[in-house]
């Protein structure tokens, strides 16, 4: 399985699927292309150290969203190198109708919540200032609905008396670093990932 990773910041989640590719734990999936909408993103620095090709899109002319000339240079990049899976990790950006209609069914997110409690922006700080006393993240297919596609898997993190943002924040992305690479794994192979 030909996996694309599309981020926006430091990579934390696409080097947790590199390194387990790596340790041979990410089954028949292999990363073929690192993609950023930020040419100073972190991840793409990770691309050298993997050899896995990175490349910047330039996502102009919108700022919070993929449209119109933006989004025709990310699908025409990202359909070059024929992909099975796009993982979206850390991409800050909405996708709309045009890329998730080339990519229908191709395209999985990463949310520090558990889905559908605290979708959209500062899931961890949405959870933590709420009181909850469980969330953690969610995996799921990407649809034009913000966080709203079928789940795939969640990993529960509990929110401790004791824990500040800083440390809910810090298990929260300790949780995504194992259910990412393992939720990319078990779609390599077929499987319901949730199974």
């Amino acid at each position: 399985m030909r996996v694309v990773i599309l981020g926006s910041g430091r990579g934390s989640n696409a080097e947790a699927i590199l390194q387990a590719e790596k340790a041979g734990r990410l089954g028949q999936a292999r990363v073929v292309a690192l993609f950023s909408d930020r040419a100073d993103a972190g991840m793409l620095a990770l691309g050298p150290r993997f050899g896995v090709p990175a490349h910047f899109i330039d996502p102009a002319p919108f700022k919070t969203k993929l449209d119109g000339e933006g989004e025709a240079r990310a699908i025409a990049a990202i359909s070059a190198v024929h992909p099975d899976l796009i993982v979206l990790a850390g991409f800050m950006r909405v996708l709309k109708p045009g890329f998730l209609n080339a990519f229908a069914g191709k395209v999985i997110n990463l949310h520090p919540s558990l889905l559908p409690s605290f979708p959209g922006l500062d899931g961890i700080g949405q959870a933590f200032r709420r009181g909850v006393k469980i969330t953690g993240c969610t995996v799921h297919f990407v649809t034009p609905e913000v966080d709203g596609g079928p789940i795939l898997d969640q990993a529960a993190v509990r929110i401790e008396p004791h824990d500040t943002l800083e440390s809910l924040a810090t298990k929260i992305h300790a949780a995504e670093h194992e259910l990412l690479p393992a939720t990319v794994a078990r779609l390599s192979g077929g499987r319901n990932p949730g199974a």
